[in-house]
C-alpha cells in the first residue's frame, strides 16, 4: 500500500482536532475574558534507511491567544475587567493560585469574595471578605472599599485589594477549566502596575466570523485528505489488477 495513505491519514485526524478546537473557541464567543485556543500544523519527515521518504502531519499547539477582549460596561458594583495585560488571582480549593480575566465577582453567602465559579478572589493580604449590609466599589487598583448601609454617617472602610499579576504569556499554561496557570506551579508576584476598570467587563477575544471562515476551511481541508485517502485506493486495487495479469 502506497505510504501517502498515512500522511493522508495523520493529516485527517489532526484536522479534525483541529476542527474541536475551533468549536470549543467558537461556542466560548460569548464567554465573559475567554482567550482563544491556538493549533497549527507541523510536518514531521519520515526517514527510512536515512533517507526522507514521507511527512506526518502533527497538531502543534501553541496555546492560546492573549489578545485582549472587548470592553463591555456593565454598571455593576462588583464588574471588573482588567486594563491591558493582567489576570486577577484566584485562590483554588487545593491551596494553588490561578490566573483569569473574568472579572465578573460575587459574594458567597459566608461574605467572601469570589469569581463567577465559586472559588476565592486572592487578595494581596488574603482572602477578601465582605460585611453584611455593605456597598462596595472597586478602584482602578484592585482596592475593594465597603460604605455600611446602616451606618450613619457612612463611611468607606478599605476592605482589601485585589491580587493583579502580570507574569509572561510563555511562562502560562491552560488548564482543563479554562484557568490559567503559571507552568512551574508557582505563584505570580503581585504586579502594581496592573490596573482595573469597575463596573465593566471584558468580553471574549473570539471572532464568531473568524471561526466559522475557519470551521468552513478546515471542513475543505478534511475533504482534500479523504479524496487523497480515495485515490490510494483506487491506486492500490489498479496495482493488484495488474499484477494479477501478470
Amino acid at each position: 500500500m502506497d505510504r501517502l495513505i498515512y500522511t493522508a491519514a495523520s493529516g485527517a485526524k489532526h484536522i479534525l482536532e483541529q476542527q474541536a478546537t475551533t468549536s470549543n473557541n467558537l461556542a466560548n464567543a460569548s464567554t465573559t475574558g475567554f482567550r482563544a485556543q491556538l493549533d497549527t500544523f507541523r510536518a514531521v519527515p519520515v526517514q527510512s534507511d536515512g533517507l526522507p521518504t514521507r511527512a506526518f502531519v502533527v497538531d502543534n499547539t501553541i496555546g492560546a491567544d492573549f489578545t485582549a477582549g472587548p470592553i463591555q460596561l456593565t454598571g455593576r458594583d462588583l464588574d471588573v475587567a482588567v486594563k491591558g495585560d493582567g489576570w486577577l488571582a484566584v485562590r483554588m480549593a487545593d491551596g494553588s493560585e490561578s490566573y483569569t480575566r473574568n472579572g465578573a465577582l460575587q459574594v458567597s453567602p459566608n461574605g467572601l469574595l469570589t469569581d463567577s465559579k465559586g472559588q476565592a478572589i486572592a487578595g494581596e493580604g488574603g482572602p477578601i471578605t465582605i460585611p453584611p449590609d455593605t456597598t462596595i466599589s472597586v478602584g482602578g487598583d484592585g482596592t475593594i472599599a465597603g460604605i455600611s448601609t446602616t451606618t450613619v454617617p457612612a463611611t468607606a472602610t478599605v476592605l482589601g485589594r485585589i491580587k493583579l499579576v502580570n507574569p509572561p504569556a510563555r511562562d502560562m499554561v491552560r488548564g482543563d477549566d479554562s484557568m490559567f496557570r503559571m507552568k512551574d506551579g508557582s505563584s505570580a508576584p503581585a504586579d502594581p502596575a496592573v490596573g482595573v476598570t469597575g463596573g465593566a467587563l471584558e468580553g471574549s477575544n473570539v471572532s464568531p466570523v473568524d471561526a466559522m471562515v475557519s470551521m468552513i476551511s478546515l471542513a475543505r481541508s478534511f475533504e482534500t485528505q479523504m479524496s487523497l485517502m480515495k485515490n490510494v485506493e483506487n491506486n492500490d486495487s489498479k496495482a493488484t489488477q495488474i499484477l494479477a495479469l501478470s
